[in-house]
């Protein structure tokens, strides 16, 4: 088992990684760190969540894999092939739909998918129209795919770029943020996908997102960064046990009380973890089991609580456990992305709407 920083990051296996991030490092001109020697593994077939606070270093990551933006040092590679030596392999293979959509809006739904299957190779004939057919069907825009990308709305044109990034069926797919502006249907037909290549197709999906019950419910496994470091990598189950079994959710009568109150739990066995504000957060190993001990022993501290809720740990604590509550600040990146995803596919976006 490899480990990296004490943390580990992956099996031994013969089988090459689909991904493979070794002491990964970006400073942006200025001095600003985005990411420092970042590590891990994904393995084929494998669906893979990137988690972090606003500027913790995920889209750079992700920019780096699909050869957008070169690594200050360290190592990234994508099925074995390196995203700086041999950036043309990695693109042949892999499929990206980054925060900002890739359409061109002077073209219609159809033709935008049309036009990425002709990027991809495809010869344009029947199992091409097929292939556009499909993906305009799973995102529901079948309706829609003859009106100029340009005019529809946000929503449609983030499904559009979703089934662009799908249609070529990628062994490697990076989606980061898929999700942000979709509605919930689109989301669960994205998720319902993503499970269906990942277990018969045996694709690769590395994501980012926001939404910490959408990586809950459909990600293997999960890396939390912060700061551009690893800091947790697990299964989300394994995370979740980790900060306990459930919590409990104390409102207190009274608010100078907390932090005796977080003392006074701090020897339980039962008891992972405090937060010392009110409403106390505790989080348990058993939540049916410790609710009662929990408000005995407040009864004979004379600590009075007005009210108790009881819940299943969840990512989100997981999350805030690792990376703080404090918003973090989002490190500028120099230079268009877009611009240079055109000229990697060598085409150049025209511009209007």
């Amino acid at each position: 088992m490899v480990k990296v920083n004490s943390i580990s990051v992956g099996e031994g296996s013969s089988a090459t990684p689909a991904i493979e991030v070794e002491d990964l490092t970006k400073v942006y001109p200025g001095g600003t760190v985005a990411l420092e020697k970042l590590s891990f593994i994904v393995r084929p077939g494998e669906i893979f969540g990137l988690l972090g606070p606003n500027g913790a270093g995920k889209s750079t990551a992700v920019r780096i894999l699909v050869t957008l933006l070169r690594k200050t040092s360290g190592r990234a590679a994508v099925n074995g092939f390196d995203t700086e030596t041999q950036p043309d392999k990695v693109r042949e293979l892999i499929g990206y739909a980054g925060q900002a959509t890739g359409v061109d809006d002077d073209l219609t739904g159809h033709e935008n998918l049309f036009l990425q299957g002709f990027l991809h190779g495809f010869s344009p004939g029947k199992k091409s129209l097929k292939r556009v057919d499909e993906m305009l069907e799973l995102f529901s825009l079948t309706d829609v795919q003859h009106q100029r990308a340009g005019r529809l709305s946000g929503g449609l044109r983030r499904r559009l770029d979703l089934a662009q990034a799908l249609l070529h069926k990628p062994s490697v797919l990076f989606l980061d943020e898929p999700t942000t502006g979709v509605d919930p249907q689109s989301r669960n037909a994205l998720w319902g996908q993503l499970r269906k290549i990942s277990r018969e197709e045996g694709t690769t999906v590395l994501l980012t997102t926001q939404y910490l019950e959408e990586a809950d419910r459909v990600c293997d496994r999960v890396a939390i960064i912060d700061r551009g470091r690893l800091v947790k990598l697990g299964t989300p189950g394994a995370l979740k046990e980790e900060v306990g079994e459930g919590r409990l959710i104390l409102t207190l009568a009274d608010d100078t009380l907390a932090v005796r109150a977080a003392e006074l739990l701090a020897n339980n066995p039962e008891v992972t973890r405090v937060q010392a504000a009110n409403p106390l957060q505790v989080y348990v190993r058993d939540v049916n089991a410790s609710v009662i001990p929990v408000i005995d022993a407040f009864k004979v501290a004379n600590i009075q609580i007005i009210s108790v809720e009881q819940t299943k740990a969840t990512l989100d604590d997981v999350f805030l456990r690792y990376t703080g509550d404090r918003p973090h600040s989002e490190p500028i990146v120099v230079g268009a992305v877009s611009s240079i995803f055109g000229t990697a596919h060598g085409r150049k976006r025209r511009g209007g709407s």
